[in-house]
């Protein structure tokens, strides 16, 4: 154990955010996002009893956001015509603004966002019910 790491960070994913360098990228899906997969030429974590906003909320403490993209933060867009809400969105631009203020979050149609995801340094799956939950965060620097 050690102090002031939250415990939602497990020592595989501690190592594999330390591994990650500029542009590199990191999944985090749903409990509805094909996760092992898409993951076949990433790293795959399992998380499966969390939701996405707890992850998000731990992991930007210590992962810098890319600020030389336009956003550094992707959400996977809903597919038009599905009568689906994403509260959950404005969880996430909570947290980013928190950590990160002035960042853009950008959205990605569904099958370009599978086709991101799957160039993705890692990817988290996890038991987040939410639809539309995925987002992708590209690492920046540390200044």
């Amino acid at each position: 154990m050690l102090k002031g790491i939250p415990e939602i960070l497990t020592p595989d994913l501690l190592k594999i955010l330390m591994e990650m360098g500029h542009g590199d990228t990191l999944c985090i899906g749903d409990g509805n996002f094909p996760a092992a997969s898409i993951s076949k030429n990433s790293l795959l974590v399992r998380l499966d009893g969390h939701g996405v906003p707890e992850i998000l909320d731990a992991i930007l403490k210590f992962f810098p956001l890319d600020p030389y993209v336009e956003t550094p933060v992707s959400l996977m867009e809903v597919v038009p015509g599905d009568p689906v809400e994403t509260p959950i969105w404005d969880e996430y631009a909570k947290i980013v603004e928190k950590y990160e203020p002035g960042t853009k979050i950008g959205h990605i149609e569904r099958f370009k966002f599978y086709d991101v995801a799957k160039k993705a340094y890692a990817i988290i799956a996890t038991g987040e019910s939410a639809l539309y939950a995925n987002i992708i965060l590209q690492k920046g620097v540390v200044k």
